[in-house]
Formats: C-alpha cells, structure tokens, sequence
C-alpha cells in the first residue's frame, strides 16, 4: 500500500533567494568579463568564467525547482528529479572545458607576461567578492533544507575564494608589479575547478546509473532489515535515488509463518526512514512455513 509520498514534487522552498543570487550574480558576470578584457587580467577572466558557471549552476537549480512542480504523469511515473542529474551533466562538461582553457592560457601567459592594469582588477574583484557574500547570505539559509540549494550556495561559496585569489594578485602586482602572478592565481582557480567537477559528474553519473545513493550503505542496510524480529531472509534488495536527495529502496523480505506482514511492514518502513532517511520504500513480503516454501507474495509499498 502506499503511504502517499510524492516522489520528490513537494514543497517549492526558498525560490526568491535563488532568483535573487541568480540576478546579482549574472549581472556582475557581464561586468567581469568586460573588466578582464579591459585590465588584460587572466585570473579575473578565469574567476569570470567561474562565475559564469555559478550562473549556470543557478539556472539549472531554478530550473529543477521548477520543473518539481509537475506532477507524474503517464510517461513519467517519478516526475521530473532526474533533470537535475542531467543538469549537473550539462554544467561538468562547462566546468572542465573552462578549467582546461584557462591552464591552457596560464601557459602561453607564463612565457610572455602581458601587462595587468592591477586597479581595476583590485576593484572588479572586490565588487565580485561583494556580490558572492551577498549571495552566500541569501542561500545560506536553504542550503541546510535543500540540496539544490546546497549544490548553488556551494558553488558560489568557492567563487568566493576564486575572488579572493584575484584580490591577492591585484595587490601583489600594483606593490610589486610582478606579473606572473596573474598566471599563477588563474592556474590555481583551474586547478580548484576541475576536482569539483570530477566530483559533480561523478555523482551525476551515479544518479543516471541508479547507483547506490552516496551516504548510504547497501550492506549495513541488509543488515538492519534482518536483524528485525519476524524477518527471515531478504532478496532482491536494491537502492538507487531519483534525484540527489530522493533515495528509493526496494526489496523482497521473507518472514516467519506465524509474524504478521502488515506489522512487520510497518515496522521496517519506519526504520527505513528514521534510520537511514529513505522514505519511498517498496516492500515485498513473503512468507515462508517450516519447510521452507514461500506463501504468495504481497507487494507493500512505502
């Protein structure tokens, strides 16, 4: 029977900040890019490029927001969770395409270090570290309810530091005018770039894969299922997750003759839960007599 969970289109929360860090952020994007090619400064083209991500990042989690407000339908029985999987897809590739041209620059800059009008490289990155704690303050709150919001806060979280590095060169270069240091800042902030972005498609891949969810263990879940009173055997178990947040479990438990299967269901649906934060569960009981045959299954969904 089912518990009526819906699948991952429940409560919109925290929309506004999003369009808000969304706003701010683009906005200062077109500001950046137009600083960089003025001051000639790679690390702020670099850290632009960064921001353009962060913006690509908020789109795709307005966008997910979005489309969680459909319901299932006949063609898709579990809505829409798994665009934002294949959004994160979308923005790696971005990520590391920028990451490999920025280091690829950083070389040609190395051997001919350009001049670097270290001003108004100081000025844009602090207007650009401004508007990322803005936008940090704005998130911050539904990044601990939210995962997709979570994914934004932290993207612009590590924007942040990429300002930073930019402010550290500027000020380098105008007390010493040692210009390699704009190289090396922007080597840094593609160095900083591609780990995540290994992680974001990894845990993208996972999703699109049904891949055991992260943060959840297959085998200590086996374990709890058949340490509770009543259970027999179990088969057939498998967790995979809808979204990044959404995990799904289903499994045949086999149960002694004499236990009741609806109290047993009860019983692990709500461990599942508590215990391990899966709250769509489908459950197949079977019951088995002393010699081991198996009664007609039941499906008993959570």
């Amino acid at each position: 029977m089912s518990a009526g969970h819906d699948h991952g289109t429940g409560e919109i929360r925290h929309e506004t900040p999003l369009w808000w860090a969304f706003g701010l952020t683009a906005a200062f994007l077109v500001a950046e890019v137009v600083g960089g090619i003025v001051t000639n400064s790679l690390a702020l083209l670099s850290d632009a490029a960064h921001m353009g991500t962060d913006v690509i990042a908020l789109a795709i989690s307005l966008f997910s927001v979005r489309l969680s407000r459909r319901p299932p339908d006949a063609k898709r029985s579990y809505g829409y969770a798994r665009m934002e999987a294949l959004g994160a897809m979308v923005n790696g590739g971005l990520l590391f395409v920028v990451a490999i041209y920025i280091l690829w620059e950083a070389v040609g800059r190395f051997r001919q270090p350009p001049e670097v009008a270290s001003t108004g490289m100081l000025v844009i990155a602090v207007l650009g570290l401004v508007v990322n704690l803005i936008s940090m303050r704005l998130l911050r709150a539904g990044s601990g309810e939210s995962l997709n919001v979570k994914g934004a806060y932290l993207e612009v979280w590590a924007d942040m530091l990429g300002s930073i590095g930019v402010i550290a060169g500027a000020i380098v270069i105008k007390l010493t005018g040692w210009t390699p240091v704009d190289p090396i800042v922007a080597v840094l902030i593609g160095l900083w770039v591609l780990p995540r972005t290994w992680m974001l498609l990894r845990q993208a891949g996972n999703v699109l894969m049904q891949g055991v969810p992260e943060g959840l263990s297959l085998d200590e879940i086996r374990k709890t299922l058949l340490a509770q009173p009543g259970v027999a055997s179990l088969h057939d178990l498998h967790a995979w997750a809808l979204g990044s947040r959404e995990p799904v479990l289903s499994a045949h438990v086999v149960i002694d003759m004499e236990a009741s299967p609806d109290r047993i269901r009860a019983a692990l649906v709500e461990m599942l839960e508590t215990r391990f934060g899966i709250e769509h569960s489908t459950l197949q009981i079977e019951q088995e007599d002393c010699s081991g045959n198996e009664t007609a299954p039941g499906d008993l969904h959570a």
